[in-house]
Protein backbone atom coordinates (compact mmCIF):
# COMPACT_ATOMS: atom_id res chain seq x y z
CA UNK A 1 0.00 0.00 0.00
CA UNK A 2 1.33 3.44 -0.89
CA UNK A 3 2.29 5.89 1.81
CA UNK A 4 -0.19 8.39 3.18
CA UNK A 5 0.42 11.77 1.63
CA UNK A 6 -0.19 15.30 2.80
CA UNK A 7 0.35 17.64 -0.13
CA UNK A 8 2.42 20.82 0.26
CA UNK A 9 -0.66 22.99 -0.29
CA UNK A 10 -2.40 21.26 2.62
CA UNK A 11 0.44 21.45 5.12
CA UNK A 12 -0.73 23.09 8.27
CA UNK A 13 -4.29 21.87 7.66
CA UNK A 14 -6.11 20.88 10.83
CA UNK A 15 -9.38 19.03 11.05
CA UNK A 16 -12.30 21.47 11.27
CA UNK A 17 -14.42 21.48 14.38
CA UNK A 18 -17.40 19.18 14.23
CA UNK A 19 -20.91 19.64 15.48
CA UNK A 20 -20.44 17.67 18.66
CA UNK A 21 -17.18 15.75 18.81
CA UNK A 22 -13.70 15.91 17.39
CA UNK A 23 -13.41 13.98 14.13
CA UNK A 24 -10.66 11.40 14.19
CA UNK A 25 -8.20 10.98 11.38
CA UNK A 26 -9.44 13.96 9.34
CA UNK A 27 -6.30 16.06 9.47
CA UNK A 28 -4.77 14.44 6.39
CA UNK A 29 -6.75 15.09 3.24
CA UNK A 30 -5.09 12.63 0.97
CA UNK A 31 -5.61 9.19 2.53
CA UNK A 32 -3.80 6.26 0.98
CA UNK A 33 -6.55 3.66 1.10
CA UNK A 34 -6.70 1.57 -2.06
CA UNK A 35 -9.38 -1.10 -2.18
CA UNK A 36 -8.41 -4.75 -1.84
CA UNK A 37 -10.30 -7.94 -2.73
CA UNK A 38 -13.31 -8.44 -0.50
CA UNK A 39 -13.93 -11.34 1.80
CA UNK A 40 -17.24 -13.22 1.73
CA UNK A 41 -20.23 -11.56 3.40
CA UNK A 42 -19.63 -10.71 7.02
CA UNK A 43 -16.36 -10.36 8.84
CA UNK A 44 -14.93 -13.39 10.56
CA UNK A 45 -13.92 -13.05 14.21
CA UNK A 46 -10.17 -12.86 14.67
CA UNK A 47 -8.51 -15.84 16.30
CA UNK A 48 -7.42 -15.45 19.91
CA UNK A 49 -4.54 -17.06 21.78
CA UNK A 50 -5.26 -20.61 22.96
CA UNK A 51 -7.02 -20.59 26.30
CA UNK A 52 -7.96 -16.88 26.10
CA UNK A 53 -11.57 -15.87 25.43
CA UNK A 54 -12.10 -14.39 21.96
CA UNK A 55 -12.93 -10.71 22.04
CA UNK A 56 -16.27 -10.13 20.38
CA UNK A 57 -16.03 -7.85 17.34
CA UNK A 58 -18.06 -4.68 17.25
CA UNK A 59 -21.49 -5.46 15.78
CA UNK A 60 -22.66 -2.90 13.20
CA UNK A 61 -26.10 -3.10 11.61
CA UNK A 62 -26.74 -1.59 8.18
CA UNK A 63 -30.38 -0.61 8.60
CA UNK A 64 -30.79 -0.56 4.80
CA UNK A 65 -28.47 -1.21 1.92
CA UNK A 66 -27.61 2.16 0.37
CA UNK A 67 -29.76 2.58 -2.74
CA UNK A 68 -31.10 -0.93 -2.03
CA UNK A 69 -27.96 -2.40 -3.58
CA UNK A 70 -26.39 -5.20 -1.49
CA UNK A 71 -22.62 -5.45 -1.49
CA UNK A 72 -20.07 -8.03 -0.40
CA UNK A 73 -19.00 -6.87 3.03
CA UNK A 74 -15.28 -6.41 3.71
CA UNK A 75 -12.77 -7.56 6.27
CA UNK A 76 -11.88 -4.16 7.63
CA UNK A 77 -8.53 -5.48 8.89
CA UNK A 78 -7.55 -5.92 5.23
CA UNK A 79 -9.14 -2.78 3.88
CA UNK A 80 -7.74 -0.57 6.66
CA UNK A 81 -4.67 -2.31 8.09
CA UNK A 82 -4.45 -1.88 11.84
CA UNK A 83 -8.23 -1.86 12.24
CA UNK A 84 -9.81 -4.78 14.10
CA UNK A 85 -12.58 -6.51 12.17
CA UNK A 86 -16.17 -5.59 12.91
CA UNK A 87 -19.18 -7.79 12.30
CA UNK A 88 -21.08 -5.76 9.70
CA UNK A 89 -24.47 -7.11 8.69
CA UNK A 90 -27.78 -6.05 7.16
CA UNK A 91 -29.72 -8.66 9.17
CA UNK A 92 -32.18 -6.64 11.25
CA UNK A 93 -32.64 -9.46 13.74
CA UNK A 94 -29.40 -8.28 15.41
CA UNK A 95 -30.87 -4.83 16.13
CA UNK A 96 -31.43 -5.40 19.88
CA UNK A 97 -27.74 -6.24 20.41
CA UNK A 98 -26.03 -4.13 17.74
CA UNK A 99 -23.39 -1.73 19.00
CA UNK A 100 -24.16 0.72 16.20
CA UNK A 101 -26.66 1.20 13.38
CA UNK A 102 -25.76 2.91 10.10
CA UNK A 103 -28.80 4.56 8.53
CA UNK A 104 -28.51 5.63 4.89
CA UNK A 105 -30.64 8.73 4.43
CA UNK A 106 -32.19 7.97 1.04
CA UNK A 107 -34.09 4.87 2.19
CA UNK A 108 -35.68 6.47 5.26
CA UNK A 109 -36.31 9.98 3.92
CA UNK A 110 -39.85 9.35 2.65
CA UNK A 111 -41.25 8.83 6.16
CA UNK A 112 -38.50 8.96 8.81
CA UNK A 113 -40.76 8.35 11.80
CA UNK A 114 -41.98 5.09 10.29
CA UNK A 115 -38.80 3.95 8.57
CA UNK A 116 -36.15 4.55 11.25
CA UNK A 117 -35.26 1.72 13.65
CA UNK A 118 -37.96 1.20 16.29
CA UNK A 119 -38.13 2.40 19.86
CA UNK A 120 -36.97 1.75 22.45
CA UNK A 121 -33.39 2.05 21.29
CA UNK A 122 -31.06 -0.44 23.02
CA UNK A 123 -29.02 1.23 25.74
CA UNK A 124 -25.73 2.66 24.49
CA UNK A 125 -26.44 1.90 20.84
CA UNK A 126 -25.06 4.56 18.51
CA UNK A 127 -26.80 5.60 15.30
CA UNK A 128 -24.75 6.88 12.36
CA UNK A 129 -26.42 9.11 9.76
CA UNK A 130 -24.93 8.36 6.33
CA UNK A 131 -25.37 10.26 3.08
CA UNK A 132 -23.25 10.98 0.03
CA UNK A 133 -25.92 13.22 -1.53
CA UNK A 134 -25.90 17.00 -1.20
CA UNK A 135 -28.44 18.83 0.98
CA UNK A 136 -30.38 19.66 -2.18
CA UNK A 137 -31.15 15.94 -2.56
CA UNK A 138 -31.72 15.00 1.09
CA UNK A 139 -35.40 15.38 1.88
CA UNK A 140 -36.94 15.81 5.36
CA UNK A 141 -33.70 16.37 7.24
CA UNK A 142 -35.45 18.14 10.09
CA UNK A 143 -37.46 14.98 10.82
CA UNK A 144 -34.16 13.34 11.85
CA UNK A 145 -33.22 15.88 14.49
CA UNK A 146 -32.28 14.32 17.81
CA UNK A 147 -32.05 10.71 16.58
CA UNK A 148 -28.38 10.42 15.63
CA UNK A 149 -25.06 10.22 17.44
CA UNK A 150 -22.63 10.50 14.53
CA UNK A 151 -22.48 11.74 10.93
CA UNK A 152 -20.81 10.10 7.95
CA UNK A 153 -20.60 11.93 4.63
CA UNK A 154 -18.37 13.63 2.07
CA UNK A 155 -18.24 16.72 4.29
CA UNK A 156 -14.84 17.27 5.92
CA UNK A 157 -16.50 18.19 9.21
CA UNK A 158 -18.36 14.88 9.43
CA UNK A 159 -17.47 12.64 12.35
CA UNK A 160 -16.60 9.98 9.77
CA UNK A 161 -15.20 11.63 6.65
CA UNK A 162 -15.88 9.67 3.46
CA UNK A 163 -14.88 11.73 0.40
CA UNK A 164 -15.68 10.57 -3.10
CA UNK A 165 -11.97 10.41 -3.86
CA UNK A 166 -8.51 11.44 -2.79
CA UNK A 167 -4.97 11.78 -4.08
CA UNK A 168 -2.29 9.32 -3.12
CA UNK A 169 1.49 9.60 -3.45
CA UNK A 170 3.20 7.20 -5.79
CA UNK A 171 5.48 4.67 -4.13
CA UNK A 172 9.11 4.93 -5.09
CA UNK A 173 10.52 7.53 -7.49
CA UNK A 174 8.15 10.05 -9.11
CA UNK A 175 6.24 8.71 -12.09
CA UNK A 176 6.27 10.30 -15.50
CA UNK A 177 3.01 12.13 -16.25
CA UNK A 178 2.33 10.49 -19.59
CA UNK A 179 -0.63 11.65 -21.64
CA UNK A 180 -1.23 10.38 -25.15
CA UNK A 181 -2.14 13.59 -26.92
CA UNK A 182 -2.57 11.86 -30.26
CA UNK A 183 -5.41 9.83 -28.77
CA UNK A 184 -7.20 13.01 -27.65
CA UNK A 185 -8.87 13.84 -30.93
CA UNK A 186 -11.90 15.62 -29.42
CA UNK A 187 -12.22 18.75 -27.36
CA UNK A 188 -14.78 18.56 -24.53
CA UNK A 189 -17.26 16.06 -23.07
CA UNK A 190 -19.98 16.08 -20.46
CA UNK A 191 -21.91 13.08 -19.11
CA UNK A 192 -25.13 14.10 -17.35
CA UNK A 193 -27.69 11.73 -15.85
CA UNK A 194 -30.05 14.35 -14.40
CA UNK A 195 -30.75 16.97 -17.04
CA UNK A 196 -32.69 19.81 -15.47
CA UNK A 197 -33.11 22.74 -17.89
CA UNK A 198 -33.43 25.27 -15.07
CA UNK A 199 -30.35 24.11 -13.15
CA UNK A 200 -27.26 26.29 -12.87
CA UNK A 201 -25.09 23.78 -14.68
CA UNK A 202 -27.42 23.36 -17.67
CA UNK A 203 -27.92 27.11 -18.00
CA UNK A 204 -24.14 27.61 -17.97
CA UNK A 205 -23.64 24.81 -20.47
CA UNK A 206 -26.20 26.32 -22.86
CA UNK A 207 -24.16 29.52 -22.93
CA UNK A 208 -20.84 27.68 -23.19
CA UNK A 209 -21.80 25.51 -26.16
CA UNK A 210 -22.46 28.62 -28.22
CA UNK A 211 -18.68 29.12 -28.22
CA UNK A 212 -17.28 25.61 -27.76
CA UNK A 213 -18.20 22.18 -29.18
CA UNK A 214 -19.13 19.84 -26.33
CA UNK A 215 -20.27 16.23 -26.75
CA UNK A 216 -23.02 15.47 -24.21
CA UNK A 217 -23.63 11.92 -23.00
CA UNK A 218 -26.56 10.52 -21.05
CA UNK A 219 -30.30 10.08 -21.28
CA UNK A 220 -31.57 11.95 -24.32
CA UNK A 221 -28.02 12.53 -25.56
CA UNK A 222 -25.16 10.36 -26.83
CA UNK A 223 -24.94 6.85 -25.34
CA UNK A 224 -22.13 6.11 -22.90
CA UNK A 225 -22.11 2.46 -21.78
CA UNK A 226 -20.40 1.80 -18.43
CA UNK A 227 -18.12 -0.70 -20.09
CA UNK A 228 -15.55 1.31 -21.98
CA UNK A 229 -16.71 4.63 -20.51
CA UNK A 230 -13.26 5.84 -19.47
CA UNK A 231 -11.72 4.79 -22.77
CA UNK A 232 -14.36 6.90 -24.54
CA UNK A 233 -13.82 9.92 -22.32
CA UNK A 234 -10.04 9.60 -22.75
CA UNK A 235 -10.53 10.80 -26.32
CA UNK A 236 -11.34 14.27 -24.97
CA UNK A 237 -8.99 16.95 -23.72
CA UNK A 238 -11.49 18.44 -21.26
CA UNK A 239 -14.31 17.06 -19.17
CA UNK A 240 -17.06 19.22 -17.66
CA UNK A 241 -17.25 18.07 -14.03
CA UNK A 242 -20.38 20.08 -13.24
CA UNK A 243 -22.03 19.12 -9.95
CA UNK A 244 -25.82 18.88 -9.76
CA UNK A 245 -25.87 21.30 -6.81
CA UNK A 246 -23.40 23.65 -5.22
CA UNK A 247 -22.45 22.87 -1.62
CA UNK A 248 -19.21 22.83 0.45
CA UNK A 249 -17.05 19.74 -0.18
CA UNK A 250 -19.60 18.28 -2.63
CA UNK A 251 -17.05 17.08 -5.19
CA UNK A 252 -18.19 13.79 -6.66
CA UNK A 253 -17.23 11.02 -9.06
CA UNK A 254 -17.82 13.50 -11.87
CA UNK A 255 -14.36 14.80 -11.06
CA UNK A 256 -12.68 11.80 -9.40
CA UNK A 257 -13.74 9.21 -11.96
CA UNK A 258 -15.03 10.76 -15.18
CA UNK A 259 -12.30 13.39 -15.44
CA UNK A 260 -9.26 12.33 -13.46
CA UNK A 261 -9.36 8.62 -14.28
CA UNK A 262 -9.95 9.15 -18.03
CA UNK A 263 -7.71 11.22 -17.81
CA UNK A 264 -8.96 14.59 -19.02
CA UNK A 265 -8.50 18.07 -17.62
CA UNK A 266 -11.52 18.76 -15.39
CA UNK A 267 -13.49 21.95 -15.89
CA UNK A 268 -15.32 22.21 -12.60
CA UNK A 269 -18.52 23.79 -11.36
CA UNK A 270 -19.28 23.19 -7.70
CA UNK A 271 -17.98 24.75 -4.49
CA UNK A 272 -15.39 27.52 -4.59
CA UNK A 273 -11.91 27.17 -6.04
CA UNK A 274 -10.46 27.34 -2.53
CA UNK A 275 -12.68 24.38 -1.56
CA UNK A 276 -11.41 22.32 -4.52
CA UNK A 277 -7.84 23.20 -3.55
CA UNK A 278 -8.32 21.35 -0.25
CA UNK A 279 -8.52 18.18 -2.36
CA UNK A 280 -6.43 18.97 -5.47
CA UNK A 281 -3.38 20.99 -6.50
CA UNK A 282 -4.44 24.37 -7.93
CA UNK A 283 -3.06 23.50 -11.37
CA UNK A 284 -4.98 20.20 -11.64
CA UNK A 285 -8.28 21.73 -12.74
CA UNK A 286 -10.00 24.72 -14.33
CA UNK A 287 -12.79 26.43 -12.37
CA UNK A 288 -15.64 28.20 -14.16
CA UNK A 289 -15.45 30.98 -11.56
CA UNK A 290 -12.02 31.94 -12.88
CA UNK A 291 -13.66 33.41 -15.98
CA UNK A 292 -15.97 36.38 -16.37
CA UNK A 293 -18.26 34.48 -18.75
CA UNK A 294 -18.73 31.11 -20.50
CA UNK A 295 -17.35 32.75 -23.64
CA UNK A 296 -14.12 33.65 -21.82
CA UNK A 297 -13.83 30.07 -20.58
CA UNK A 298 -14.31 28.78 -24.12
CA UNK A 299 -11.55 31.06 -25.37
CA UNK A 300 -9.21 29.73 -22.67
CA UNK A 301 -9.95 26.10 -23.55
CA UNK A 302 -9.35 26.78 -27.24
CA UNK A 303 -6.05 28.44 -26.39
CA UNK A 304 -4.97 25.36 -24.41
CA UNK A 305 -6.08 23.11 -27.25
CA UNK A 306 -3.71 24.99 -29.57
CA UNK A 307 -0.80 24.97 -27.10
CA UNK A 308 0.24 21.39 -26.18
CA UNK A 309 2.85 22.49 -23.63
CA UNK A 310 0.37 24.58 -21.65
CA UNK A 311 -2.28 21.88 -21.89
CA UNK A 312 0.10 19.22 -20.59
CA UNK A 313 1.00 21.43 -17.61
CA UNK A 314 -2.37 20.41 -16.13
CA UNK A 315 -1.01 16.86 -15.81
CA UNK A 316 2.30 17.72 -14.15
CA UNK A 317 0.95 16.95 -10.65
CA UNK A 318 0.55 13.31 -11.70
CA UNK A 319 4.31 12.86 -11.46
CA UNK A 320 3.89 12.75 -7.67
CA UNK A 321 0.22 11.91 -7.14
CA UNK A 322 -2.48 9.61 -8.42
CA UNK A 323 -6.26 9.76 -7.93
CA UNK A 324 -8.28 7.10 -6.10
CA UNK A 325 -12.02 6.53 -5.91
CA UNK A 326 -13.81 5.71 -2.70
CA UNK A 327 -16.47 3.02 -2.29
CA UNK A 328 -19.28 2.32 0.13
CA UNK A 329 -17.46 -0.65 1.62
CA UNK A 330 -14.63 1.70 2.56
CA UNK A 331 -17.15 3.96 4.27
CA UNK A 332 -18.43 1.03 6.33
CA UNK A 333 -14.89 0.20 7.43
CA UNK A 334 -14.15 3.82 8.30
CA UNK A 335 -17.21 3.65 10.54
CA UNK A 336 -15.89 0.41 12.05
CA UNK A 337 -12.56 2.07 12.84
CA UNK A 338 -14.09 5.24 14.25
CA UNK A 339 -16.57 3.40 16.47
CA UNK A 340 -13.68 1.43 18.00
CA UNK A 341 -11.40 4.43 18.45
CA UNK A 342 -13.95 6.80 19.94
CA UNK A 343 -16.54 5.17 22.17
CA UNK A 344 -18.03 8.37 23.55
CA UNK A 345 -21.80 8.66 23.43
CA UNK A 346 -22.94 11.97 22.01
CA UNK A 347 -25.98 13.35 20.21
CA UNK A 348 -26.14 15.41 17.03
CA UNK A 349 -28.84 17.92 18.01
CA UNK A 350 -29.85 18.73 14.41
CA UNK A 351 -28.74 17.03 11.23
CA UNK A 352 -30.61 19.72 9.29
CA UNK A 353 -28.86 22.67 10.97
CA UNK A 354 -25.44 21.15 10.47
CA UNK A 355 -25.83 19.83 6.94
CA UNK A 356 -27.72 22.69 5.29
Amino acid sequence: MAASFCAPWSQGFTAPETHGAASLGQATMFLAMGLVPLAPKGSAQQASPRGAPAEQPLLILLWTWPYNSPLALPRCSELLPGTADCHITANRSVYPRADAVIVHHREVSAAPAALLPPSPRPAGQRWVWFSMESPSHCARLQALDGYFNLTMSYRRDSDIFTPYGWLEAWRGPPAEARVNLTAKSKLAAWAVSNWQPGSARVRYFQRLRAHLPVDVFGRGHLPLPREGMLERLAQYKFYLAFENSLHPDYITEKLWKNALQAPAVPVVMGPSRSNYERFLPPDAFIHVDDFRSPEALAQHLRMLDADPARYLSYFRWRQALRPHLSHRVLAFCKACRYLQQDRRYQTVPSIASWFT
